[in-house]
């Protein structure tokens, strides 16, 4: 059984003056011990779906209109918000994009670790400290005991990041999602995260749930790919199969416009034409990718295609014959 298991998840935000389905159908399993990237461009529901999952949702703003979320059998979206508590930071937890946002700025490191372990697991204060130096040498803090002592703000960026991911393992939870971990740090720090992240796969058998729109990340990270365009699911390969070989035209154009470092001075970039839909108007009448597709033609305006299978056990969302893709 997965570890974890989205079935038709539709997630709505309720405005003054329209109702945005950020997340519309979406379906995908993880299994224990996979990391499982989910990409795609800015409001395509990566972090919405994540927040779903952990159910901190903004409310009543935000709610899952149908769907299910089961996490080791259980479903979490019947969960009270007692039972989901004891799963997060327990079983479930996750990484945010920007750590000066996830930290406490008028804490010490030190008391947000400790917090942590008081609340979940009942440690003493002596041996939550001893834990929490413990977890900040290993995710490559020099001189843990002195720097559980700093506030955010004497930290850098990638010290930060590392104080969050610390903060993730507290309670060796089974399953991380990490939503944009590296986005906000220098490649040299971006490779240690990376490798961090694959070295707590390799020793605990965690499963991760790696969203990112850098799908030089994916192709180094992941073993299974998400394609996710204005909140729908459009593809789903193993990580080597979709980028040998992408089959839905949105693929096709996010590795166009991914600079390579194959080809001198990253070779030449694609940019994919047009916006994305607006996800308040109703019911779509045509492929949603429809107007900025190369491939498009008049059948693609006759409805929303569904994600059927495609060779080697993928999903695609295109009525375009996988024989015209390259």
């Amino acid at each position: 059984m997965a570890l974890l298991e989205v079935e038709d998840l539709c997630v709505e935000f309720h405005g003054r003056d329209a109702v945005v389905r950020a997340v519309d159908g979406v379906s995908f399993e993880l299994q224990q011990g996979e990391i499982l990237g989910l990409v795609g461009e800015s409001g395509c529901g990566k972090s919405v779906s994540s927040l779903a999952i952990l159910g901190l949702l903004e409310k009543p703003a935000g709610r899952i209109a149908r769907g299910q979320i089961r996490f080791a059998g259980k479903d979490l979206t019947r969960a009270s918000q007692a039972e989901l508590r004891q799963v997060r930071g327990n079983r479930l937890s996750m990484i945010f994009q920007d750590p000066l946002t996830s930290l406490n700025p008028y804490l010490r490191i030190e008391e947000q670790l400790v917090e942590v372990m008081e609340l979940h697991q009942g440690l003493t204060r002596r041996a939550a400290r001893d834990r929490a130096v413990e977890l900040l040498a290993r995710v490559g803090i020099p001189d843990p005991a002195q720097r559980v002592r700093a506030f955010p703000h004497e930290l850098s960026g990638g010290m930060r990041q590392r104080v969050c991911i610390a903060m993730s393992l507290l309670c060796n939870p089974e399953m991380l999602i990490a939503d944009e971990p590296t986005t906000m740090l220098d490649v040299t720090i971006q490779a240690q995260i990376l490798e961090l992240l694959r070295e707590l796969r390799r020793e605990r058998k965690m499963s991760i749930l790696f969203i990112t729109h850098d799908l030089g990340v994916v192709a180094e990270l992941c073993d299974r790919v998400i394609v996710m365009y204005a909140g729908r699911i459009v593809e789903a390969a193993p990580a080597a199969e979709l980028f040998r070989r992408p089959l839905h035209p949105y693929t096709e154009a996010l590795l166009k416009s991914t600079p390579r470092i194959d080809q001198p001075n990253g070779g030449v970039l694609h940019p994919i034409a047009g916006l994305p839909p607006r996800l308040d108007a109703g019911k779509f009448e045509e492929c949603t990718f429809a107007p900025r597709c190369p491939r498009v033609r008049p059948a693609c305006h006759d409805g929303e295609p569904e994600l059927f299978p495609a060779e080697g056990g993928r999903l695609r969302r295109c009525i375009v014959p996988v024989e015209e893709m390259p």
